[in-house]
C-alpha cells in the first residue's frame, strides 16, 4: 500500500469557541488575507501565508456565523446571531456600520465591485445594502423558500447563489427582478458553496457529497461520494485539477478533481471540521473545526512562475506596523498568536 506524507500544519489558536466560517481575500499589494468566524463572537484577521494573527474585531454580541473581506482587503462584513451583520475598517478594526436585522444573520457576502454587501439568515429574506449609502434601506429580494445558509455572487453580481439550512438545493436569484431563475438539484441541504476563482464551476457539499457545477450553464460536471457528511469544500484556484473537503470525521482530505480519487489526508483537529478554504495562490488551504483552532495545510507551489507573482510584497512585519491601531482583544490575545503554537 501506498504510504502517504504526513503534513504538518500551521496551527492558529485564539479563538475560545468552534471555528464555523473561513474567508481568503484576493492576492493585494499586501499580500492575502483570511478571516474567521466563530462562536466566541469576535473575527479574527490573518496573515493568509504565515497565519500570523493581525487583529480581532470586537463588537458583536452572539456567536459569528460567516465574515469575509472586500477585494483590497479594506473592509471587513460578519453576519452575527445578535440579529446585526457589521461592516468594518479593515485597517483599524473600526465598526464602519451595523446593519439591523430581526433574526440571526447567517450570511454575508461582498458583490465582486465591493460596492453592495448581501446578508440572509434565519427570516428567510435576502437583502442588498448599498455600501456607498449606509443609512439607506436595503433592497429586498423574494422571500427565500428557507432559512439562508450560505450566500455568494456570481456573474459580476448579476446573479445571487443561495442555499438553505433546512432544505436541499442551491437557488440562484436575478438581482434585477428579484426572482428565483434556477435551481441546482441535491438531495440534502447545501452546507457550503464556492463560486471558483475563474467563475467557471460552483463547488457545493450535501450530505456526504461533494458536487461540481458548470457556473454559466448550471449542469453538473461532476459528483463524488466522500467517506462521511462534510460540511465544506474548495477546489484548488490556480489548476482546478484537485479540491479539498472537511467534515464529521475531524480530518481533512485532498482530492483528484478528475477522479475523485483521495490523494490525501490530514489529521490533527479535535472536532468536526466546519469549514475549508483554498488559498488564492493554491499553494496552502486552511481548515476551521469544532475544536476552535484553524490549521493551515501546504499543498507545495504550483509552478515557478506562479510562485513569484504571488509572493506577497511586503513581510508580515511590514503589514502589521501599517495597521497599527487595530484593536486587541481585551484578554491580550497577542501572546496566542499562531507563530508560538
Amino acid at each position: 500500500m501506498e504510504k502517504k506524507k504526513v503534513a504538518t500544519p500551521l496551527v492558529c489558536h485564539g479563538h475560545s469557541r468552534p471555528v464555523v466560517d473561513l474567508f481568503y481575500s484576493p492576492i493585494t499589494p499586501d499580500g492575502f488575507f483570511l478571516i474567521s468566524a466563530s462562536k466566541d463572537s469576535q473575527p479574527m484577521l490573518r496573515n493568509g501565508e504565515t497565519g500570523d494573527w493581525i487583529g480581532t474585531f470586537e463588537g458583536h454580541k452572539g456567536a459569528v456565523w460567516s465574515s469575509c473581506l472586500d477585494n483590497n482587503a479594506l473592509r471587513a462584513a460578519s453576519a452575527s446571531a445578535d440579529f446585526s451583520a457589521k461592516l468594518w475598517d479593515a485597517l483599524t478594526g473600526d465598526v464602519l456600520h451595523s446593519f439591523e436585522h430581526k433574526h440571526i444573520v447567517r450570511a454575508c457576502a461582498f458583490s465582486q465591485d465591493t460596492k453592495y454587501l448581501i446578508t440572509g439568515g434565519f427570516e428567510k429574506i435576502l437583502r442588498v445594502f448599498d455600501l456607498n449609502r449606509l443609512d439607506a434601506p436595503p433592497t429586498e429580494i423574494d422571500k427565500s423558500p428557507g432559512s439562508i445558509r450560505t450566500l455568494t455572487w456570481l456573474h459580476g453580481d448579476q446573479t445571487i447563489l443561495s442555499s438553505c439550512t433546512d432544505i436541499g438545493g442551491v437557488r440562484l436569484w436575478d438581482v434585477r427582478s428579484g426572482k428565483i431563475v434556477q435551481t441546482l438539484e441535491t438531495k440534502s441541504p447545501v452546507t457550503s458553496a464556492e463560486v471558483s476563482q475563474d467563475g467557471r464551476y460552483i463547488t457545493t457539499a450535501d450530505g456526504s457529497t461533494v458536487k461540481f457545477w458548470d457556473a454559466n450553464h448550471f449542469g453538473l460536471v461532476k459528483s463524488y461520494d466522500m467517506p462521511c457528511n462534510i460540511e465544506s469544500a474548495s477546489l484548488e484556484p490556480k489548476s482546478g485539477n484537485k479540491f479539498v473537503a472537511g467534515g464529521e470525521d475531524m480530518w481533512v482530505r485532498l482530492f483528484d478533481f478528475h477522479t475523485g480519487k483521495e490523494i490525501g489526508c490530514n489529521k490533527g483537529h479535535h472536532g468536526p471540521v466546519h469549514c475549508v478554504r483554498f488559498a488564492p495562490t493554491g499553494e496552502s488551504y486552511a481548515s476551521g473545526s469544532e475544536d476552535g483552532t484553524i490549521r493551515i495545510w501546504q499543498t507545495g507551489p504550483v509552478n515557478p512562475e506562479e510562485i513569484s507573482e504571488s509572493k506577497p510584497k511586503q513581510s508580515v512585519d511590514e503589514v502589521a506596523r501599517k495597521i497599527e491601531g487595530f484593536h486587541i482583544n481585551k484578554e491580550g490575545k497577542t501572546a496566542e498568536k499562531p507563530s508560538d503554537a
